[in-house]
């Protein structure tokens, strides 16, 4: 395969900005992709990751700021002479051309002829032996997808680039690719940056997740550790569902941050805590809450809220409970399905209770609406 000529390395976005008119799609954006890494740009529409990946691929010119591949800017060059390749959501395809032609397609555009072992090497990668003489249209979605894949990676990019590749699909594919896209990243080890706006694609995928909103990273790394401790409310929500508690904190004593919220006390440890003082929001995510029938039989050192249960729906692995609080909000409840608890029936009262080291706290923007929610009037917290 021909070499490029740009030399391989971490891709670094470098205070890149875009603007169309007045409007600023990507603002200021300075992030580093390492080498050989499977990275997921994550975000709603309108968030700014697709002309961030735009930008990367040279489809669009940015208004200030750099893209960088090792020590080597690449902001100017032309999309052609980048060592960059784009899969995107509609496969483009040539509907006339064979499945070993449409793979071949790049090798020959660059005036290489011997070029059945590449692809045949090509197609035994992405899982499609013996498919060669076939035509698009013969094949399944996902069959068009390893296609796709496979005519970007025969070009050996440094970087790929995927946007919404699996969109298309339906769901049960889809979690097939996933898988598939995350062995062929491992086997030939090039770079791949994955935009999406499905989080569940870019935790199963990724080993790093760039959580995007308003053309900047709220917060980046492993997907784990933004799962578990998210840095803002906006990743706690966009990041799976998250039950977020208004309160004020009062301080840091004995490596716990006190809370008092609707009128209750609540303490999350100091390592969990993104704020110690002020506006908060207390953080559980609904499979870290339990429902029990009352508060004695909450185990020690967690702590608790009381409610009624309003809605349960069956979903297979769990059942998804709602619970009203005295104070008006619902909290949502994941019980794993395991055969080990009781169903508690719509209309109950129940408690809800975690483990504080499963908390998280963040700092609350006081124009928050919920900072007026009416206090609860019996005051519940550490269970004794």
């Amino acid at each position: 395969m021909m070499a490029r000529e740009t030399p391989a390395g971490d891709l670094r976005l470098a205070d890149l900005t875009k603007r169309f008119g007045s409007f600023t799609a990507v603002d200021d954006l300075s992030l580093t992709i390492g080498k050989g890494s499977f990275f997921a740009l994550l975000g709603a529409s309108g968030c700014g990751k697709t002309t961030t990946l735009r930008m990367i691929a040279g489809l669009e010119t940015p208004t200030s700021g750099q893209v960088l591949l090792g020590d080597t800017d690449i902001t100017r060059l032309r999309p052609y002479r980048r060592p960059v390749n784009t899969v995107f959501q509609s496969y483009a395809l040539f509907p006339h051309l064979t499945i070993f032609e449409n793979v071949a397609f790049g090798l020959r555009r660059r005036g290489i002829r011997a070029v059945d072992d590449q692809v045949r090497r090509m197609l035994s990668l992405v899982q499609l032996d013996g498919f060669g003489p076939r035509r698009p249209a013969q094949l399944s979605g996902g069959q068009q997808q390893r296609v796709a894949l496979a005519r970007a990676l025969i070009n050996q990019p440094q970087v790929l680039l995927l946007d919404e590749p699996l969109g298309a699909l339906d769901l049960k594919l889809r979690r097939q690719m996933q898988i598939e896209l995350k062995r062929i990243q491992t086997e030939v080890g090039i770079t791949f940056v994955h935009v999406t706006h499905d989080q569940e694609e870019a935790m199963t995928m990724a080993d790093t997740v760039a959580v995007m909103n308003a053309g900047r990273i709220e917060q980046q790394g492993a997907p784990a550790d933004l799962y578990e401790f998210p840095a803002t409310a906006f990743v706690a929500n966009f990041l799976g569902q998250s039950n977020l508690l208004a309160g004020e904190a009062a301080g840091t004593t004995g490596g716990e941050v006190a809370v008092t919220a609707h009128g209750a006390r609540f303490s999350v440890p100091a390592g969990r805590s993104r704020a110690d003082r002020g506006p908060v929001h207390l953080g559980v995510r609904p499979e870290k809450l339990h429902l029990v029938g009352s508060a004695d039989q909450v185990p020690h050192g967690h702590q608790h809220v009381t409610g009624v249960v309003t809605d349960a729906s069956y979903v297979g692995v769990s059942t998804q409970y709602l619970l009203r609080t005295g104070w008006g909000t619902e909290l949502s409840v994941f019980a794993a399905n395991s055969g080990t608890s009781t169903p508690v029936a719509v209309g109950s009262e129940a408690v809800a209770h975690w483990d504080p080291r499963h908390a998280f706290l963040l700092p609350r923007d006081t124009t928050d609406a919920d900072r007026t929610a009416p206090v609860f009037a019996e005051p519940v917290g550490t269970s004794s």
